[in-house]
């Protein structure tokens, strides 16, 4: 069986220990394979066209470096089954956005530019202690968030695509939404995109935020109605702390890197220097499963049916 990773350092944490019969290429997914490929590795942060690659190709599974797999049913050929990176992105995604919190927060980004004019200015900010974030979306970023949050003192409302009650308490539906936005002071997009979900911020819910509110969005920058996000933010109606944007990257000319109150980082949320291991931990344990016969971890069950059909 023949498996194939996009990058040398990847295949070099992967070659010492392989099962028996599994041979190991490097393939950065650029140009059609050369053969059967039972297993290949996508780079990390490409677009869902990349798979276009394999139209016509003998490929039979491709592993995500990343959670996201939006657009994947648009391109993954018929037969090819495909799984997102579980485990991989989680803990240091939920970093970020915790970083963002704090800096928009406790006006971070505002004493850095003190700093770089030597000027000693100090500032009240909200903090998170005693106030209120709603985060949408429950799965292992969102949830990890909410952790975080309520160690910090904060009242979490969480909301996902249905309502139901877990381990934890109340999960609102999307319905409830728009009645929720008032009281939160952080409002935390942790949603996959898809097309329920594409847009789904937009003007009407960004007016229904608390003045002043911050929303921070680590999905995806489609998530949100970009426009409506600078108009309201140039209004001073909300702040913004975006780790994801649309268009991405953004456009130097783009208004939403002046808009006043926004905080961006450009898409950096699982790029720890550690992620390159835990990548390869997946990868050696879906080679395990390959040459065991098993089925593999992570299929993306939208993708699943997609292809199914």
């Amino acid at each position: 069986m023949r498996v194939t990773v996009p990058t040398a350092d990847l295949r070099d944490l992967l070659s010492d220990d392989l099962p028996e019969g599994i041979t190991l290429d490097l393939w950065p997914m650029t140009d059609p394979p050369e053969g059967r490929v039972d297993l290949a590795v996508m780079p990390y942060l490409v677009g869902a066209e990349l798979l276009r690659v394999l139209d016509g190709a003998d490929v039979g599974w491709v592993q995500s470096q990343s959670l996201g797999f939006d657009n994947i049913e648009n391109f993954l050929p018929a037969g090819v089954g495909f799984s997102n990176a579980v485990g991989v992105h989680e803990a240091a995604t939920a970093e970020i956005a915790l970083g963002l919190i704090l800096a928009a927060q406790r006006n971070l980004a505002e004493h850095v530019l003190d700093q770089q004019r030597a000027v000693w200015r100090p500032r009240f900010g909200p903090g998170l202690q005693s106030l209120t974030a709603l985060v949408i979306g429950v799965g292992g970023v969102g949830e990890l968030i909410a952790d975080h949050l309520a160690r910090f003192g904060m009242e979490v409302v969480r909301s996902a695509s249905r309502a139901r009650t877990d381990e934890r308490g109340r999960i609102h539906g999307p319905e409830e939404v728009p009645g929720l936005l008032g009281t939160a002071d952080v409002v935390v997009l942790a949603t996959p995109l898809n097309p329920s979900t594409k847009g789904f911020f937009d003007a009407a819910l960004i007016g229904r935020m608390k003045p002043g509110a911050l929303l921070v969005n680590i999905g995806r920058g489609a998530l949100v109605d970009t426009d409506a996000l600078v108009a309201a933010c140039r209004a001073g109606r909300v702040r913004a702390a975006l780790d994801v944007v649309d268009p991405e990257p953004l456009p130097a000319d783009h208004p939403l890197w002046s808009a006043p109150g926004v905080l961006i980082t450009p898409h950096v949320g699982g790029r720890s220097t550690t992620m390159i291991n835990r990548v390869a931990a997946l990868v050696a344990r879906q080679i395990r499963h390959l040459a065991a016969g098993e089925p593999l971890e992570n299929p993306v069950p939208a993708v699943m049916r997609e292809v199914a059909q």
